[in-house]
């Protein structure tokens, strides 16, 4: 497919500059996802299965040389991505979707190349390839992946064509260790009765030790959440949680809106460093 723009400024709380250069994902998640159901609003995709089957855009790189040329001084940062995934997992092969990973390193280089640093946030894993090249790239670029729980059961069910958790962390924590800045979105965060784990966060807390920020946020668009009878109690618990998380390891925390402690934690999760 082709598009006759990538660059846009999203409207996102902690968004900025973004490029969505691929249409659709494979991970299917089904919180629901909300690009989908803005997909499907707009008429770009028509059925759950359409979006599943995601299509780059031809024509992204001259896109973005013609409007880094004609507007990149006013930019100083892109996130990849908010309506998609930029290493997309494969389900059957287990690994990467070579040609976005591809796509994606492509434009991180060009940005870069044009003093504009980057944010990523992915589902799917880092490949080794990439974790390698990023030593090579601006050392203000961002990595981040979305993960909201520890359970494979948890993943199967809501996150079904996503990497295997293990995977996503593993791959971040290697980018950390690199010297690379670091981040996870947790968010959206379930209820006990969609995930038991979700009642105590210790240990996801535990697993993104590592990472320099995080944002946190309830999960919204599901009757299964308004059901739960202590939802806003056990929001305002796994908050507090993430607000000592933050100030004892000096960690950067952004909590959305409508999410307890919003008002006491707000940070530009773009912004490079701490």
């Amino acid at each position: 497919m082709k598009r006759k723009s990538l660059l846009y400024r999203s409207k996102v709380e902690y968004g900025g500059w973004t490029i969505n250069h691929v249409q659709g994902c494979s991970h299917g998640c089904k919180y629901p996802c909300y690009a989908m159901s803005l997909a499907k609003r707009t008429g770009r995709v028509k059925t759950y299965e359409d979006w599943c089957q995601p299509e780059v855009v031809e024509n992204a790189l001259d896109l973005l040389d013609d409007e880094l040329r004609r507007f990149g001084n006013k930019i100083d940062s892109v996130h990849l991505c908010f309506t998609t995934d930029p290493f997309m997992w494969d389900v059957a092969q287990q690994e990467p979707i070579a040609e976005i990973a591809d796509l994606s390193t492509r434009i991180i280089e060009r940005l870069n190349s044009a003093g504009i640093r980057v944010t990523t946030l992915t589902k799917g894993v880092y490949p080794d390839a990439f974790i390698e090249k990023a030593r090579t790239l601006s050392r203000e670029n961002q990595y981040g992946v979305s993960i909201v729980s520890l359970s494979e059961e948890f993943r199967q069910k809501w996150e079904p064509g996503s990497a295997p958790v293990g995977l996503r962390l593993q791959s971040l924590q290697r980018l950390a260790e690199s010297g690379a800045h670091t981040w996870v979105s947790v968010e959206p965060y379930p209820t006990p009765n969609i995930d038991a784990t979700a009642s105590n966060p210790a240990e996801l807390l535990d697993a993104i030790t590592f990472v320099d920020k995080a944002v946190f946020g309830r999960w919204n668009y599901n009757r299964l959440v308004n059901s739960y009878a202590d939802a806003d109690a056990h929001y305002l618990s796994a908050a507090e949680a993430f607000a000592a998380w933050s100030t004892d390891g000096g960690k950067v925390l952004h909590i959305k809106r409508g999410t307890p402690l919003a008002d006491l934690y707000t940070a530009d999760l773009l912004a490079v460093g701490k």
